[in-house]
């Protein structure tokens, strides 16, 4: 088959997720400050943008890997695929369905935001980050003054401009604190930047007439560290009082890397102040770097969890239609026969084993992406992130995060290579997308914040800045869910694996507490083990609700029942052959010691 039309979304499990499990057509469409969606255009909306995805965006996933962007005299240029696609992203108007109204969008609520997000990313991930300058709008709408909402809102939008997030610099890596990077004030909130930035995601290219960067960098006298940081809008061409634009800035894109997938994302080195002034203007007029970019690096870390999740839903997609084409081999039941007829390979054990195993992850994963992102609903009806009002919901999203980014990324490169194993040795083959799948997905363990960074996130600040509370609320859900009875016997087995589960982890954590008395190198050495377990037992909770609404759903709705025995069947895989591994890492961390840390340096 051809890469270029590899994606057929699974737009009928995001309905699920979002009008039958979460019911945002009652919770969250029309009301304040969300725009006046209702279900029906919601899910009008879903169908054009899959079909969108699934033809025009999609056409353009292979043209990269031949035809990769180029850097010529600090300019890129990209494949025309990928702006051919961008503007058709852009005509459809899915630009616009999560800008609030004022700004001339649809004011749709983050699970449906999220939802399209999994349709855009998962037809081609690379065209996903041109799309940054329209979160930067949101951002300097909610923290901009008043002077630079009128000097740059009314034509990011309408003029397409992109935009990049500028943290990582050569030698600091993810350690923000130690950058480098200066800002010189010369009048209000006027400031001149100079420093070096690596691996910026789009820091350059010739899709649009402006990018609009967002630079983390350190006023001159301001204290070490990342409380010391500044954040800058920093114009690609400067950008008028008046929002007309003016010459080009002192920023340039110095350096492509060279890279083992993603290759239509532009991944760059950019100078600043280089040669000429680099001028930038403090965001909010206020020093509060840090702070403020985590308003962009919360919503990255969400997309790059949605992206490995919408990956693996494609790599299962495609496996899953090879297993139903190709034939090799007769039935075990009648391997010994060799005049038997030959089979599909799905009628395999073996095959089938590692298409439930794809399959039920990838409904996990988007069901615990939806989940966050509805929760994230409810933190915008309460007045937004980091508003008093919406204080429990917001520490929960908080907490969710992690989970998000690190554990799809994790586990989706980990199940990728089943969606390849599948395919046999025709999956090595370029002739079949998932060796691109993987390529491109295993960058998503790696940046905004590596998986051991969202673990230590998880344990030493999400989950110890309230003495773990927000943990103990939803494992209190959970718990709810696994003691439910007089409902049927349909999922009793399943319940009763996640109360196991839940009694595990909740031993497993207990235990890491402990620990933390004799060293924090505990936390280092399981970290990610508790991270994978608190994941996976949201995950099993959220399928067994699932499952739950399905059984209901058969009654109701018998002509969809193939769907729903799919539900169960995820279900119910998971919680008997995922759900068990928590007894095991929770032995681990029981067991575990820092021997590790005492073998000597020569001796590795």
């Amino acid at each position: 088959m051809s890469s270029s039309n590899h994606y057929v979304p699974n737009l009928r499990d995001i309905e699920f997720n979002l009008f039958e499990f979460l019911d945002i057509g009652r919770a969250s469409l029309g009301h304040a400050p969300f725009g006046d969606l209702d279900e029906t255009a919601a899910r009008q909306m879903l169908q054009m943008f899959a079909q969108l995805s699934t033809n025009e965006l999609a056409q353009s996933f292979e043209e990269p890997e031949h035809n990769p962007p180029k850097l010529e005299n600090g300019e890129v240029t990209l494949p025309p695929g990928l702006k051919k696609a961008m503007n058709a992203f852009f005509d459809a108007g899915m630009h616009l369905l999560e800008q609030p109204p004022h700004l001339g969008g649809l004011g749709a609520p983050p699970s449906l935001g999220w939802a399209a997000f999994e349709l855009l990313v998962g037809a081609n991930a690379s065209l996903a980050f041109y799309t940054l300058g329209n979160l930067l709008a949101r951002i300097i709408d909610r923290l901009g003054t008043d002077a630079q909402k009128q000097r740059f809102l009314p034509h990011m939008l309408d003029r397409r401009w992109g935009g990049s997030m500028v943290l990582t610099e050569p030698d600091a890596g993810s350690d923000v604190g130690a950058a480098r990077t200066k800002a010189r004030r010369v009048s209000d909130d006027l400031w001149e930047i100079e420093g070096v930035k690596r691996f910026i995601t789009n820091g350059d290219s010739d899709m649009s007439e402006n990018i609009i960067h967002m630079v983390l960098a350190r006023p001159e006298g301001a204290a070490p560290g990342t409380k010391g940081l500044s954040l800058f809008v920093v114009p690609k061409y400067w950008v008028n009082e008046d929002g007309s634009l003016g010459e080009a800035n002192g920023v340039v894109c110095t350096k492509l890397e060279k890279k083992m997938g993603l290759k239509g994302s532009v991944t760059c080195e950019m100078t600043f102040g280089d040669g000429k002034p680099c001028r930038g203007l403090l965001l909010g007029e206020v020093h509060d770097g840090i702070r403020q970019m985590f308003y962009i690096i919360e919503q990255a870390r969400m997309a790059v969890g949605v992206k490995s999740m919408a990956t693996l839903s494609a790599g299962y997609g495609r496996a899953l239609a090879f297993s139903k084409d190709r034939l090799q081999g007769a039935d075990l039941m009648q391997a010994r026969d060799k005049t038997a007829p030959r089979v599909p390979i799905f009628r395999h054990p073996d095959v089938r084993r590692m298409l439930m195993a794809q399959k039920a992850h990838a409904e996990g994963m988007r069901a615990l992406c939806l989940y966050t992102a509805f929760i994230q609903d409810g933190v915008e009806r309460k007045g937004g992130h980091r508003a008093t009002e919406a204080g429990e919901l917001d520490t929960l999203n908080d907490m969710l995060l992690p989970l998000v980014k690190g554990y799809c990324s994790e586990k989706a490169y980990e199940l990728l290579a089943l969606s390849l194993q599948v395919h046999g040795g025709s999956g090595y083959l370029q002739d079949y997308p998932v060796e691109q799948y993987i390529r491109d997905q295993k960058i998503d363990t790696l940046y905004e914040g590596t998986t051991h960074i969202q673990a230590l996130d998880l344990l030493m600040r999400k989950v110890a800045r309230d003495g773990g509370a927000t943990l103990q609320g939803l494992l209190s859900q959970i718990r709810e869910t696994a003691e439910r009875t007089g409902e049927g016997e349909e999922l009793e087995a399943e319940r009763a694996a996640l109360g196991r589960a839940l009694g595990d982890l909740e031993t497993m954590l207990g235990t890491l507490m402990g620990k933390l008395g004799e060293s924090v190198y505990h936390v280092g050495l399981q970290g990610n083990r508790v991270l994978a377990a608190v994941a996976e037992v949201v995950i099993g909770w959220l399928l067994v609700r699932h499952a739950e609404v399905a059984l209901e759903r058969m009654k109701s709705n018998p002509g969809d029942r193939a769907f729903y025995v799919g539900k169960l069947a995820s279900a119910r895989w998971f919680c008997h052959e995922v759900l068990p591994g928590v007894a095991h890492a929770a032995r681990m961390v029981e067991h575990g010691n820092l021997d590790l840390m005492e073998v000597p340096e020569e001796s590795f």
